[in-house]
């Protein structure tokens, strides 16, 4: 009878949270930081009209993306010397997402900065180059949800095995 009981795991410890927090912050900052140096480099890359280089800033969007999810994948798979490997549970994916959303999410406003001044580069009035804001939706997105997400699906299921099992 006491066998049937369902077992709960223990919440994550305060070193399983904090590497945690430190590995998908470290690659949203990476993430959002090498984009942001890359568009501010564009113009000076490439010195030719908006039209004409805004295919550059979605390639290197793309590229940055593809390899943000590569490394979150790989991060949440890899053990720690301290900790182990991190288990997938609701309190690790919760703390995926919130903690990380609160501490890396303001260094994607730099970026916001130059995609919307790349918005009213050669404009009379107004914006009328809206795809740059776009282009950041989606840069945020990626960063806000899709890498904690698959850093998320990525945690081995099961409990956490310590360094020397």
């Amino acid at each position: 009878m006491v066998d049937d009981l369902p077992v709960r795991a223990p919440p994550p410890s305060r070193a399983t949270l904090t590497l945690l927090v430190g590995r998908v912050t470290t690659i949203k900052l990476a993430y959002w930081l090498a984009l942001t140096l890359f568009e501010a480099a564009l113009p000076i890359i490439v010195p030719r009209p908006f039209d004409e280089r805004f295919s550059w800033s979605v390639a290197a969007a793309v590229i940055a993306s593809g390899f943000a999810l590569g490394w979150a994948r790989v991060a949440a798979r890899a053990p720690d010397r301290r900790v182990g490997l991190l288990p997938r549970s609701i309190p690790t994916i919760a703390t995926t997402f919130a903690a990380t959303t609160v501490v890396a999410s303001p260094a994607s406003l730099p970026l916001l900065i130059l995609e919307r001044q790349r918005s009213l580069e050669d404009c009379g009035f107004g914006t009328c180059h809206g795809e740059t804001l776009l282009l950041w939706v989606g840069v945020l997105v990626v960063g806000t949800i899709l890498i904690p997400a698959v850093f998320a699906a990525s945690l081995t299921a099961g409990k956490a095995r310590s360094p020397g099992n």
